[in-house]
């Protein structure tokens, strides 16, 4: 079985699906590559189990077949090569590989493709469809606020609510809360899942680089993310969702309006004096005022800045860790 490949878009695949394999997993198998080598094209799986990443590349093909490949070595061995036409031949029996490049040959052992876990099917499967500019923003808006605990799994992930008047984005870590809405794409029905970050983060990094509309798949169990001839496929995290309806205030008479630059340079630079564990400013309104004010008791350090504001209601002094704001 024998095939041809241009080194550079074989190690920029292989750099996206490295994202994937973990270093330490509980079947040796995980540790490879899928080849599955079809006519002028190879389609590359890799996975951890829960998160399973698929790519197609050209490849100049002599047969069909499929082979594992040891991710890290290849991955390594791609690294040193300019660009150049590689050809792999493997064995069919004994899976052994020889690449051959324009410096000399190398060899490694592969294992049977048969071996590789299969992607999971998604039966009964809902849809929707959207922009990756749309996905890649409600990623980056919503992901620094998912949550690490492992005795809260759902927090721990993005809440997608899709409705037929709009999508819903929601992450909290209990401390923070984001709500990201897009009312210019509708779903059919009312459906929603939380997906783990670690399939999302891979996706974010990948959907820079295309402006492809993205299908979203979905059952109870499973979400698949297609575009391009990418397929990312995820275990969803079991569980209710918290009511975050509930703690954002539907009738809050206060409203302070400023301009996000300067309050932004404000805050960067009175936080410097704040304290080290809780990094607290106070903000306190007064009419058009806006006074920032950080404190460290223990070093005797403190800093206070003022600028001008719009806010509606009663005077208040309010405290924030300043790395969230």
């Amino acid at each position: 079985m024998t095939f041809n490949i241009s080194s550079t878009k074989l190690l920029k695949q292989l750099q996206m699906l490295s994202g994937v394999i973990q270093s330490s997993n509980t079947l040796p198998i995980l540790d490879n590559i899928l080849f599955e080598i079809e006519d002028n094209s190879i389609t590359l799986t890799g996975s951890d189990l829960e998160t399973t990443l698929t790519t197609k590349v050209e490849a100049n093909t002599k047969e069909t077949g499929t082979v594992c490949i040891p991710a890290k070595i290849l991955l390594d061995t791609l690294k040193t090569f300019p660009e150049q036409p590689l050809t792999f031949t493997v064995d069919p029996t004994s899976y052994a590989i020889e690449i051959a490049s324009d410096f000399g040959k190398y060899k490694l052992n592969g294992y049977d493709g048969a071996e590789f876990p299969k992607t999971p099917s998604i039966e009964g499967a809902a849809e929707v469809k959207l922009s990756a500019d749309t996905l890649s923003r409600a990623i980056t808006k919503t992901i620094f606020a998912t949550g690490n605990d492992d005795l809260r799994p759902v927090m721990s992930g993005i809440y997608f609510d899709f409705k037929d008047d709009g999508l819903t984005f929601v992450a909290t870590d209990a401390h923070k809360l984001v709500r990201y809405t897009r009312t210019d794409i509708k779903a059919s029905g009312n459906s929603s899942f939380i997906a783990p970050k670690k399939p999302l983060n891979l996706m974010k990094n990948i959907l820079v680089s295309t402006d492809a509309d993205v299908t979203v798949t979905y059952n109870e169990a499973t979400a698949q993310f297609s575009f391009d001839n990418i397929s990312i496929t995820c275990r969803l995290i079991d569980g209710k969702y918290p009511n975050y309806q509930a703690v954002i205030p539907t009738e809050n008479p206060n409203k302070l309006t400023v301009g996000r630059e300067a309050l932004m340079q404000s805050i960067k630079r009175v936080s410097v004096f704040a304290n080290k564990t809780t990094h607290q400013v106070k903000l306190q309104m007064t009419g058009n005022e806006l006074a920032i004010f950080a404190e460290d008791i223990d070093f005797a350090n403190a800093a206070n800045e003022k600028m001008t504001c719009a806010y509606e209601g009663n005077d208040m002094e309010i405290g924030f860790n300043s790395r969230f704001i």
